[in-house]
């Protein structure tokens, strides 16, 4: 059975994106504009398109590239790149409940959050190339989970300690 977030969850993902920004913004030191270049949403299981859905990941990142009608984007060639990160409701929803009580659902929105808009700002400043091989995807995880190990040090919620340590490098956080 596919579940997704409900009433109470839904604006609890919303504001971990929202803290996320800042986070990253303040962990990275960029302005509010010098990230928003970098194009992105957020949909959850209910409104993805069945490409944008995994098994195995609590989130997938897609890219898709645009042409920018009547004159030029970011560069010569009037083409943007757009990231969409695919919420899977069902498998964060699972998680909190194997957990047991212990890992709670706004904690694990917020890891997940600044985690996933890590992967935006890499992939948006050319730091890894978004097609990179499986190996260095994987080698990209591992860099990702500990930059946003980093950037959730100035956060103060409450069980967030728990979250690291349970998924750090033991659970693929996002399929790239």
């Amino acid at each position: 059975m596919v579940r997704y977030f409900n009433a109470a969850q839904l604006p609890v993902a919303s504001k971990a994106f929202s803290d996320a920004e800042k986070l990253v913004f303040g962990h990275f030191r960029i302005g509010e504009n010098q990230f928003k270049k970098n194009k992105y949403d957020v949909k959850t299981l209910a409104y993805l398109e069945q490409h944008e859905i995994k098994d195995s990941a609590f989130a997938h990142l897609c890219k898709y590239s645009y042409e920018k009608p009547g004159g030029l984007a970011e560069n010569d060639k009037g083409v943007f790149d757009f990231y969409r990160i695919c919420l899977q409701d069902n498998i964060i929803l699972d998680a909190v409940e194997r957990a047991n009580s212990f890992i709670k659902f706004s904690p694990l929105m917020l890891y997940i959050a600044v985690h996933e808009l890590i992967h935006v700002l890499r992939f948006g400043n050319g730091d890894i190339d978004f097609n990179a091989s499986a190996d260095e995807k994987a080698e990209e995880e591992n860099i990702v989970h500990n930059l946003t190990k980093s950037a959730l040090q100035p956060a103060s919620y409450h069980d967030l300690e728990l979250v690291l340590d349970c998924f750090s490098g033991g659970y693929e956080i996002s399929a790239i």
